[in-house]
């Protein structure tokens, strides 16, 4: 990990708030590590030209593909190499005119059939505007002793958007949640009724993720509250690029992003991919 970030570290620091995922992915691995997952480890991968990157991707075990920008030549250079590795891909995951470009490319040798499975909005903070009626309450840090609510908690939001995750005791220092830090929304009698997560600070940013309000308790401006106080907290931490997704479907939790200052960077679409034989892994 610290060889391939010494070569794309710079192509990655270069647009944070773009490259969001990719540098909270390679900050996790570089600081907890990775263990093998069926003998097998992540995959990680750039496209450079005279020395320079200009693209990188990676892939976990028995998971999909996820790739900066491309253009439509790179996305056919890029799909004949991993062919010629042998890779078969269920999923790939990209910025939308990347993912299209590389979902025909990957169709033409291999005969897969791309199918999109969702597409997000990333957004970005303009300037943070807290609602004038803002439910009456606080955030609290999540401590050692909400770790069991917790979990339950990221399970539900889990279900919610539709990832297929064990969270548990056993499972949650190898989920993607584990590196995040918490907060909740109180009212004032103390009862938690709403959460938000971020990852550790990159190259100047900090993401969002994940939000979550148990159904029941949902159209009452917790959320909103929660993110703004995580955002106010990102801030006076230093960060210069706050961000997050939403599935760009949802028309509820996009205008509620936009109400408190996030504005739209751009779109991302997961594409998955279905063959007619089975293929080498």
């Amino acid at each position: 990990m610290d060889d391939f970030l010494t070569r794309a570290g710079d192509f990655l620091r270069s647009r944070p708030a773009l490259h969001t995922t990719p540098l909270s992915v390679t900050e996790k691995l570089r600081t907890l590590g990775t263990a093998a997952h069926d003998g097998q480890f992540p995959v990680f991968g750039r496209l450079e030209r005279a020395g320079e990157v200009h693209a990188v991707f990676y892939r976990f075990p028995s998971r999909g593909l996820t790739v900066t920008s491309l253009t439509p030549e790179q996305a056919d250079t890029l799909a004949a190499h991993l062919v010629a590795l042998g890779y078969s891909l269920p999923y790939f995951t990209a910025d939308d005119s990347t993912a299209a470009a590389f979902a025909e490319a990957w169709q033409r040798p291999t005969g897969a059939t791309a199918t999109l499975r969702v597409r997000l909005c990333l957004y970005r903070l303009g300037t943070l505007s807290p609602p004038e009626s803002a439910p009456a309450g606080r955030g609290r840090l999540v401590g050692d002793r909400d770790h069991e609510h917790l979990m339950r908690w990221c399970r539900e939001f889990a279900a919610d958007v539709g990832e297929v995750v064990s969270i548990d005791a056993g499972s949650w220092a190898g989920t993607r949640f584990v590196e995040k830090r918490y907060t909740y929304w109180e009212t004032l009698d103390d009862t938690s009724v709403s959460m938000a997560g971020v990852n550790p600070m990159v190259a100047g940013q900090v993401r969002v993720d994940p939000v979550y309000t148990p159904a029941h308790l949902r159209g009452r401006g917790y959320a909103g509250a929660v993110t703004v106080e995580v955002t106010r907290t990102a801030l006076a931490a230093g960060a210069k690029e706050v961000v997050l997704y939403t599935n760009a479907a949802n028309p509820t939790s996009n205008a509620l992003y936009q109400r408190i200052g996030y504005t739209p960077l751009t779109d991302f679409a997961v594409y998955d991919f279905a063959y007619a034989a089975p293929q080498a892994s």
